[in-house]
């Protein structure tokens, strides 16, 4: 493939950058903008059929509308909780446990977090953790940051480990050249040692990001706006990020990839918690937030933690927790228990239209399986839990509808973008699709250095589609190609394949469509640039970190090793180096 094409099909992820990133623009401009060049360059250079560009558009605005769906109900359970008065109780629990938001945020997003992460996956960790945050006293915009930094470790497992089971497995399967070469073993036994080297490389690359995570608190959001009051907590975050990658690798090595991330949140939740009430490893200074009058503009969202969530509360803080555990208990239930799980993503619960215009396309929605059935069936046990009125319920109905209306149009154009962009490929087979003409051109520069450039093509993936699963759909047989064509083993393509899959997961701290859905449930819009800038460090840090260590464990050269510690190092370094102008405190 000609370098221009490779160009050209980097034009549409250009263009949200520049728009989004650089200049600062609403998700709303940038996506219609490359939208329309997405579908301009597939109708018209590459030659892709009218009517696969009209299906993949539709295709995207049903998902785009699932995805307000979740948003939905997600925003309603937060406004049910403020309304009946159990938000007091939630956050006062949270202030029992330990003050310190660097204990908070780790507890919460990355704790709790990779716990939704596990159980239901699809960016629900955002729309739960971010407005449990905000509740908590945390800016709109920390909040929206912290559940996006923990996309990353937690997200190959996600969803019962639906980016293995389905994303990478479909990637690989009913390949020739794959079942000849793992002839000796069973296909699932390759897939195991894949899930075994993803494991592996989350767990040496993401026991950090709780230490990371707590510097871009205290950096971005604190008093001082210095990240070495972050690394103040390193011993409490590098134990809670081991508390939770440990039991996380073990089980992925022993029983597979459904449970690591659910059953490693669970244990690290049960220790981490426990450490903190006693006081083991807590910083000695606690971190909070300046007083609210100093905060800057830009933290600030629609959606606010304001008076009506401080002060005493008539609950429990069991009682009041209780919609969260059942939120966690009924996504778990839904995706384990086969029957229930089949009725619910069987053809009786499943509205599908197939063969959109004649094409491979086709839309379908679950709505009872979705994530925003059960917050919203939540919601409504809440009414009993706390015994509301309608009138209050419908308040936070009406809040939640407006607030979905406003993060609409974003999503209902990113969506029909990414859908376009990846089914972009010629009728007639002439031309790949924009994504594989990327990632082809990106494996004839890199060569030999494949594995260090292989996370970022997952992480593109990630990107344009939103979905660690479908990137590893579209290119886990591309990096396994890749690994044959520069002479690796069987073995060793498993880790470059696994490099894909935990690129994949780090792009969802940047994928454009889980920050318009975060950003939406704390009523943060047309404010999404500001948060990639952020996660696109942590974002960096990570597939550089998994491409050193997968070289590594592909050379067996130690040198590998001592670049991943020096590159950790300098990362940590370099933020500690960089300070920003502290706050006026009043």
């Amino acid at each position: 493939m000609s370098l221009g094409y490779t160009l050209l099909a980097l034009a549409p992820i250009a263009v949200v950058f520049l728009l989004m990133v650089v200049l600062g623009r609403s998700a709303k401009l940038s996506m219609g903008s490359a939208y329309l060049v997405t579908a301009l360059l597939a109708l018209f250079v590459w030659q892709a059929p009218g009517a696969m560009v009209a299906a993949a558009t539709v295709n995207g605005v049903v998902t785009a509308l699932t995805l307000l769906f979740i948003v939905f109900g997600a925003i309603l359970l937060l406004a049910t909780l403020k309304e009946s008065g159990a938000l007091r109780a939630i956050r006062q629990g949270f202030m029992d446990i330990s003050p310190d938001r660097r204990v908070q945020v780790i507890i919460v997003a990355w704790l709790f977090g990779s716990l939704i992460e596990g159980s239901s996956g699809f960016g629900t960790p955002s729309a739960v953790g971010a407005p449990l945050l905000l509740a908590l006293g945390f800016p709109a915009m920390a909040s929206v940051m912290a559940v996006l930094v923990i996309q990353s470790t937690p997200v190959s497992f996600g969803a019962v480990g639906t980016p293995m089971l389905v994303g990478v497995r479909s990637g690989i399967d009913n390949k020739a050249d794959i079942a000849e070469l793992i002839a000796p073993m069973q296909p699932m036994d390759y897939l195991l040692d894949i899930v075994t080297n993803v494991a592996f490389l989350h767990a040496t690359v993401g026991f950090v990001i709780p230490l990371i995570l707590c510097g871009m608190l205290t950096r971005f959001f604190g008093a001082k706006q210095s990240f070495t009051e972050g690394l103040k907590a390193a011993p409490f975050a590098i134990f809670a990020g081991i508390a939770f990658t440990l039991p996380y690798y073990l089980i992925a090595k022993i029983l597979g990839p459904e449970f690591p991330s659910m059953v490693g949140a669970l244990v690290g939740l049960v220790i981490v918690v426990t450490a903190a009430k006693k006081g083991f490893l807590v910083p000695k200074e606690n971190f909070d937030f300046p007083p609210r009058a100093a905060w800057e503009e830009k933290w600030l969202g629609t959606v606010t933690s304001d008076d009506s969530v401080q002060g005493a509360s008539r609950f429990s803080v069991l009682r009041a927790f209780s919609p969260y555990v059942l939120v966690v208990a009924l996504l778990i239930l839904t995706r384990t228990i086969a029957p229930l799980k089949a009725f619910l993503t069987g053809p009786l619960t499943t509205f599908k239209i197939p063969a959109l215009f004649g094409t491979s396309i086709s839309p379908s929605v679950q709505l009872f399986y979705s994530p925003g059935f059960i917050l919203i069936l939540v919601s409504l046990a809440c009414i009993v839990i706390f015994s509301m009125t309608g009138r209050q319920f419908m308040r936070g109905v009406k809040y939640s509808a407006i607030t979905m209306v406003e993060a609409a149009p974003a999503l209902l154009l990113a969506v029909p973008m990414v859908q376009v962009f990846i089914n972009s490929a010629a009728a007639d087979g002439s031309m790949l699709s924009m994504p594989l003409v990327l990632a082809q051109g990106a494996a004839a520069m890199a060569g030999d250095a494949w594995p260090n450039v292989s996370p970022w093509v997952g992480s593109l993936g990630a990107f344009i589609a939103g979905s660690n699963t479908v990137s590893n759909m579209m290119f886990s047989y591309f990096q396994f190609s890749t690994a044959q064509q520069i002479g690796l083993n069987i073995d060793q393509s498993a880790v470059v394949v696994a490099l894909q899959a935990i690129g994949g997961a780090a792009g969802n701290m940047i994928c454009v469509h889980n920050v318009v859905a975060a950003g939406a449930v704390v009523g943060m819009l047309n404010r999404e640039g500001e948060i990639i800038r952020k996660t696109l460090v942590p974002m960096s840090y990570y597939c550089i970190q998994g491409g050193l260590i997968g070289q590594a464990l592909i050379t067996g050269n130690v040198m590998w090793w001592a670049a991943a510690v020096v590159w950790l190092a300098l990362v940590l370094g370099v933020f500690s180096a960089l300070k920003g102008k502290p706050l006026a405190v009043q």
